[in-house]
């Protein structure tokens, strides 16, 4: 006998939440935002959580409020007596600050993993963290998704021959491995300098991409940067086409203008987070089947490696 399952949505991915709840067979759980005048908000559950197995939907990126509203419904629910409390962190905010790289800085990732618990979540589930590692931080479970079983069917699709995997940098050498190592095929690596925080210096590509059709694959793609210059790199180098694989979609500042005007022939995204603006360019999959499936295999204590190919 399994406990009663309440899935609720943070204001942020409701979107994503409804289409989770859908495929998961129930319907979401009612709650309101209620916000005051001077900015401050409250979550109110218009439905009762005790002894439930309660899952918050819900990705933080940017604004903070995002993560705020997410803590603040993980607690009206442990004051209201749910039994389980899991967040569910399509895209998990500060996942890039996971290691002192300069003196006197944060690591935004671990105090975000000490707010969650202490908030009175039980269970995390997330996808595609920038680190893997970030899932040391928590002393809760974590259930770290991949994003692999949405991208593969994809490009096995476009039935290109001569298919190679490219890292944009050096950081995302073992995800372009693991795609290389899924197709049989060859793997290279662009390697890139920065002279500060989103600002390319200068780049090179280590490896052969002549008469070859490339995917670019990383796990976040913010301001565009560094995938448009690689992209521009690799035609340089006599690729015939150049496409990106990556999960999160930020596309902050001039990322949409930028994409549009790469030699990139498309981004594929998840709808890990909303996308701020359409382009012709960027094609979006859904996760909302895997996260059901993965909410489901919780719920009835069943191990989650077989959503992964």
């Amino acid at each position: 006998m399994y406990n009663e399952v309440k899935i609720f949505s943070g204001s942020n991915s409701n979107y994503l939440s409804e289409e989770i709840a859908k495929h998961y067979g129930k319907p979401l759980g009612e709650i309101v935002l209620q916000k005051f005048s001077d900015g401050e908000f409250q979550p109110n559950l218009l439905e009762s959580v005790r002894g439930c197995m309660v899952f918050f939907v819900q990705s933080t990126n940017a604004p903070m409020e995002n993560l705020v509203e997410l803590m603040l419904m993980i607690d009206a629910a442990k004051r209201a007596s749910a039994e389980y409390i899991t967040a569910v962190i399509p895209y998990f905010g500060f996942a890039r600050q996971d290691r002192k790289d300069k003196p006197r800085v944060s690591i935004g990732s671990k105090m975000v993993a000490n707010i969650l618990a202490a908030s009175g979540a039980n269970r995390v589930m997330t996808m595609d963290l920038h680190a893997a590692q970030i899932q040391g931080f928590f002393d809760i479970p974590v259930d770290h998704l991949d994003s692999s079983p949405i991208f593969f069917p994809y490009i096995q699709s476009l039935n290109k021959e001569n298919l190679i995997f490219a890292a944009p940098d050096v950081g995302s050498t073992n995800r372009a491995r693991t795609y290389a190592t899924h197709f049989e095929t060859d793997m290279v690596i662009c390697d890139k300098h920065r002279k500060r925080a989103n600002e390319i210096a200068s780049m090179q590509v280590i490896g052969d991409v002549d008469g070859k059709h490339v995917v670019l694959i990383d796990d976040i793609i913010d301001t565009a940067g560094t995938m448009t210059n690689a992209a521009k790199l690799l035609k340089e180098k006599g690729a015939l086409s150049v496409r990106a694989v990556c999960t999160h979609p930020v596309l902050s500042g001039t990322a949409i203008d930028r994409i549009n005007n790469s030699e990139l022939e498309e981004m594929v995204v998840c709808n890990t987070m909303p996308l701020r603006v359409e382009s012709p360019k960027i094609k979006v999959l859904s996760v909302a089947k895997l996260f059901a499936d993965a909410i489901d295999a919780v719920v009835h204590h069943k191990s989650i490696s077989k959503l992964f190919i």
